[in-house]
Order: C-alpha cells, then sequence, then structure tokens
C-alpha cells in the first residue's frame, strides 16, 4: 500500500515577517508547525536561487547560491554578528509584496555591516564552521563570488559584454581581479555560509515535525549567469560566446507564436564527453538540499525546442533529442532511489513519459486543466494514478477561486457539472477531489486555503512586471481553514 500524503506550496518570499520579504527565520519554522498541525507532510517551494532581472525564482545568477534576501537578519543578532538596533525595519515595506528593490537596498549593508563584525570576532566555532564550508564548497563558490563581484564592478553588464580577457577567463586575470576584489569576493562567501546555515537549520527543523520539502530544479538556467560563464563549452554558443540557439516552446492552444525564453539551450554531445558532470553535481546539490526535486520543463530532458537565437519568435524551431536517460541512469547508479518529480505538463510525447516511467518518477496532474474536454481528461481526478503529484493549481496558475471565477465557454459548464456554481463551495469540491483521489500526494497553493481571489496570482507567464511579489499574512487564516485542511487529510488518509 502507498504512503498517501498531503502539503502545500508556498514559495519563503512569500511568508510572513517584518523584512519586507519572507525568510528562513521565526515565520518559516512557525509555516513548519502549521502544516504539522494540519497534518501535512510536505511543503513545496520554488527555487531558491540569487535571482536576477525581474526577480524570477526561475532566473538565477547561478544554479547553486542561495538568495541572500531569504536570510534571516533576526538570527544573526542571536549569532552576535548584528545588534537588536541595527534592525530598525524602513516604515515602507510593505506586508502584502515584496518590493525587491527596497528588501536589497536595506539587507545589503546589514549583511555587509555582519560580515565586518565576523570578521573582527574571536569566536573559533563560528570560524571554524565557516572553514569547513569553504572547503566544501568550494568547486562552484569562489566562481560564483567573482562572478558577483564583477557583475558589481561592471554596473550589471552582462558578462558576455564584459572586457574578453574576463569573458574567455583568461587564467592570470581570473587571478588578478580574485586579489582586487578579495574583500567583495570574501564577503558573498560569508553570506553564502550564512544563508546555508539557516537553511538546514530550517530543514532540520522540518524533518523534526517529519515534513519533508520538496524544492524546484529549472532545466536551463540564465544566460546572465555564473553557470554559463564558467562552464560555456556546455552550451551551445558562438566564438563570441553569444548564445546560437535558444529555448522554449512551440505555438500551442495557448501562444499562436509559442514561448520564446531566451536561455541558451545544452550541448549534449559535450555533456556526455564531460561524462554529464556540471549536471550530476547539479542533480546531487539539489538532492541534498530538499528531500525532493522537481525537474521544471522535464520534457527537455528527453527533446528540447531549439530556437535561433536572433529569432523574435518561438514558431521556426526544432526539436532535437536530448540525452536525459543517459544522465539519469548515471545518477541513478550513484543515488539508486531517485527523489525527483518530472513536471510533465503540456504537451506530451510518449517518450517523455517512457523516460518518466524508466525511471519510476512521479509525475504532475493539475485539476485547473481538467475541464477542456470530456470525463477521460488526465487532469480530473477520478483518472489520476498513484505515481503522480495532484495539484488544484501551480505557481503559473491562477488561485483557483480566480480561476473559477474567470471560466467562459464549454469549460465553465463543465466546471458546474463536476463542482458546481463558481465560488467557494466549488474551490472547496475540487480541492476534495484532489485529496480524494488515488495520486499519492496531494498539494495546493497557500491562496487555496486561504480562499483568495485571482488579486493573490503569484506569477502570469508572458508578463514581464508584478510576479513573484505575494505573500500571505497570518490574520488572513481563519480557524475554518484549518480545520477543513486537517479534516480533508484524515478523511482521505493523507
Amino acid at each position: 500500500m502507498i504512503n498517501r500524503e498531503s502539503g502545500i506550496l508556498l514559495h519563503v518570499t512569500s511568508l510572513p515577517g517584518a523584512e519586507g520579504i519572507g525568510s528562513l527565520g521565526i515565520e518559516a519554522f512557525r509555516f513548519v508547525d502549521l502544516l504539522h498541525k494540519t497534518g501535512q507532510k510536505l511543503w513545496q517551494i520554488l527555487p531558491i536561487g540569487p535571482t536576477g532581472y525581474g526577480n524570477s525564482p526561475y532566473q538565477c545568477y547561478s544554479a547553486f547560491a542561495g538568495n541572500p534576501l531569504l536570510i534571516d537578519l533576526n538570527q544573526l543578532t542571536k549569532d552576535g554578528l548584528l545588534h537588536v538596533n541595527d534592525l530598525k525595519y524602513p516604515k515602507n515595506l510593505s506586508s502584502k509584496r515584496v518590493c525587491f528593490q527596497q528588501v536589497a537596498d536595506w539587507k545589503y549593508p546589514l549583511l555587509k555591516k555582519a560580515f565586518l563584525n565576523f570578521q573582527s570576532q574571536e569566536s573559533d566555532n563560528l570560524t571554524n564552521e565557516y572553514q569547513l564550508f569553504l572547503k566544501e564548497h568550494n568547486w562552484w563558490l569562489h566562481d560564483y563570488c567573482l562572478f558577483m563581484a564583477l557583475k558589481k564592478y561592471f554596473q550589471g553588464k552582462h558578462w558576455s559584454d564584459w572586457p574578453p580577457d574576463l569573458k574567455f577567463r583568461d587564467e592570470k586575470t581570473l587571478k588578478k581581479y580574485s586579489l582586487l576584489f578579495a574583500e567583495e569576493i570574501e564577503f558573498r562567501k560569508f553570506v553564502q555560509f550564512q544563508f546555508f546555515r539557516q537553511w538546514f537549520r530550517l530543514k532540520d527543523y522540518a524533518h523534526s515535525k517529519n515534513i519533508r520539502i520538496i524544492g524546484d530544479l529549472p532545466l536551463y538556467v540564465s544566460g546572465d549567469s555564473g553557470d554559463i560563464w564558467t562552464n560555456n563549452d556546455i552550451f551551445m554558443l558562438d566564438k563570441h560566446l553569444k548564445p546560437t540557439h535558444v529555448g522554449g516552446v512551440p505555438p500551442d492552444y495557448f501562444s499562436e507564436t509559442g514561448q520564446l525564453w531566451g536561455n541558451p539551450v545544452y550541448d549534449w554531445d559535450k555533456l556526455e564527453q564531460r561524462e554529464f558532470d556540471w549536471w550530476l553535481a547539479r542533480l546531487h546539490f539539489n538532492a541534498n538540499l530538499f528531500d525532493r526535486v522537481r525537474i521544471d520543463h522535464f520534457r527537455g530532458l528527453e527533446s528540447f525546442w531549439s530556437v535561433p537565437a536572433k529569432n523574435k519568435t518561438a514558431i521556426n524551431g526544432q526539436w532535437i533529442p536530448a540525452k536525459g536517460y543517459a544522465l539519469l541512469k548515471k545518477f541513478k547508479e550513484q543515488v539508486v532511489h531517485l527523489p525527483l518529480i518530472a513536471e510533465d505538463l503540456g504537451v506530451i510525447t510518449p517518450a517523455v513519459e517512457d523516460l518518466r516511467d524508466a525511471f519510476e518518477l512521479q509525475g504532475m496532474k493539475v485539476l485547473q486543466f481538467a475541464f477542456g474536454s470530456d470525463p477521460t481528461n488526465q487532469h480530473l481526478p477520478h483518472n489520476y494514478q498513484s505515481q503522480f503529484v495532484a495539484y488544484t493549481g501551480t505557481h503559473d496558475n491562477d488561485t483557483t477561486l480566480g480561476w473559477l471565477h474567470s471560466l467562459k465557454g464549454v469549460e465553465r459548464k463543465l466546471v458546474r457539472r463536476y463542482l458546481g456554481k463558481p465560488g467557494i463551495n466549488a474551490l472547496r469540491k475540487g480541492v476534495e477531489w484532489v485529496w480524494a483521489s488515488g495520486a499519492q500526494s496531494a498539494i495546493m497553493p497557500m491562496q487555496d486555503i486561504l480562499e483568495l481571489k485571482g488579486e493573490a496570482r503569484f506569477n502570469t507567464p508572458g508578463i514581464p512586471n508584478g510576479n513573484w511579489e505575494w505573500r500571505f499574512q497570518w490574520k488572513q487564516l481563519k480557524n475554518k481553514h484549518l480545520q477543513f485542511l486537517k479534516e480533508l487529510t484524515e478523511k482521505y488518509n493523507r
């Protein structure tokens, strides 16, 4: 008999708190307590890397580093690195939305102050812990911190527009700038040390409450990242290190021109020559950070939509075979059980399903995608098989209540047939359907527990501004919400 389970999707940035952004501090621990109290076993989050333009967690400066803005400053005071008087919260920080730039402008000087205090302290325990961290992470850490120091020096300029000796990573030049920016590099290493120190403290607490954390791994990395700068041979780049081809998806029901993401695509032949070392390091790293890892755009491990970089839309791309099977086979040989979830949404071919099933990975089903056809629709909960994670909606969907209110035509009629008149009762019935289904895992976004409308939507794909900002407040959470979740979880053996 499978172990049925359920949980909540909530990104760390959306947690409450006084710092203008959710953090790894006391509110995160309180959220774990909430999960435990209502019988949940899973907490799903989005990527936790340092975000670049647009603040998207799917466009980070590193596939390995943590986001400094998530560091809890209160913990730094407990560690003696800041004084309580340092934490004078700006009055204009919102508790409802994340204002990323305001938070950064306030937080970075305090992180710098904590670093300077750390340098002047004589704390053998913390120093020893820091040295151990440097030794364990140096294989990616120095290059990333140098990358960020150079980005600051060149005022945010894309790395491919840096002077040639830096862009092409001339060894002598790298040493020169490593010395020139030694203090800035050391500061950024210290920040990463604090991030991961706090992260694993939170993860250990979650485990003590029998909560497992599901992380998120984007298939592609940002074009403006330390990963591509340091490993440019495994991406499709020209002699000037500019992308020749970029990723996306072809035209479909949702878009006549497809989606053009702009991320450089992988050179899978080169990856194979390197025995997938970079990808394997990434998988191992994430498997250590999280209990399970959702691979975003999993179908790109079977074949990927490759578009010439000069194109303005994704129309004239082509499907290119990837070597995901060889990669996952190698990873399985090293870890035995693959703690992976395949994001297999959209137009999925039998070959992609075969890849997923060959490694016994969980796939995904989403209630909001269930009403476009007939009773055989694979996203209808009565059709779910056990080897899936079932969702009411994802971070890219409207809230379920917002979706219900926006329905039109045939889809609206079908929803009324299954769930009744769009509204709170239909939302609750939809959640119950997902919890009652045969899927091993059931998850809903925090917005659906709080029964929030479309203004609480977290991300609208294709719209560059205003995403990733939503935060919840404890006062929104009523006893009726907790009771509903707890009773549903008990009722359906989750």
